[in-house]
């Protein structure tokens, strides 16, 4: 009778942490690309709107997410820029890249919610259109467009603390190249004397065909 040992094998250790990488890297990617592109496409459209009293009559105003804050767009493109440097660097700059990547979604939450209240845009559109610096905006409303724009927050910064919890577990860029920009140069053995192609090959290549 043979015996059974409890011993797992290595091969099923190893591919935990390899299904965890992978799919933690899929994830990353698609959550912090659909959030960058979620939160620009919402500062671009109309967060709020009213009126202003110009000539005994009501303007009417509205303001988009860039006319109330340009920070969550801003923020939005820092953290696309992020999640694409995470794969170029490794260890302490991995780390370093991947909370970038986490603050910038925080911030872009922040940024959204304070400006789904913000009349300071309106009011000075008012101001302008009636011509009186202490005019306001009135019959003020607001859309749920910086709400969108805090899930696209929320979205970048899942990226982020994905990166941050399995980072390390992920794919680098090839190190092919050194750090100057040019290619490693390719090492090649010496031609064999006993083949005259070979030595004639390397003599065009600009080669010591003895190898000496």
């Amino acid at each position: 009778m043979g015996y059974v040992t409890a011993v797992p094998h290595p091969r099923s250790e190893a591919a935990g942490p390899a299904r965890g990488g992978r799919r933690s890297l899929a994830v990353a990617l698609l959550s912090g690309a659909l959030g960058a592109a979620v939160a620009l496409l919402a500062t671009r459209q109309q967060w709020s709107q009213g009126t202003a009293t110009v000539a005994g009559g009501d303007f009417p105003l509205t303001a988009t997410g860039s006319d109330v804050t340009g920070v969550p767009a801003a923020l939005a493109i820092v953290g696309l820029a992020a999640l694409v440097a995470v794969f170029a660097v490794r260890r302490a700059g991995r780390f370093a890249v991947a909370a970038l990547l986490a603050l910038s979604g925080a911030g872009t939450i922040a940024a959204a919610l304070l400006g789904a209240s913000d009349s300071t845009a309106l009011d000075e559109k008012a101001a302008e259109a009636s011509g009186d610096t202490s005019a306001t905006v009135e019959s003020l409303t607001h859309t749920a467009w910086p709400y969108v724009a805090a899930v696209g927050g929320l979205l970048l910064l899942l990226a982020g603390l994905l990166a941050l919890r399995y980072g390390r577990l992920w794919p680098a860029m090839s190190g092919r190249y050194e750090r100057s920009g040019a290619p490693r140069p390719r090492r090649t053995a010496a031609a064999d004397p006993d083949r005259p192609e070979e030595l004639w090959k390397a003599l065009d290549r600009g080669e010591d065909p003895t190898g000496a």
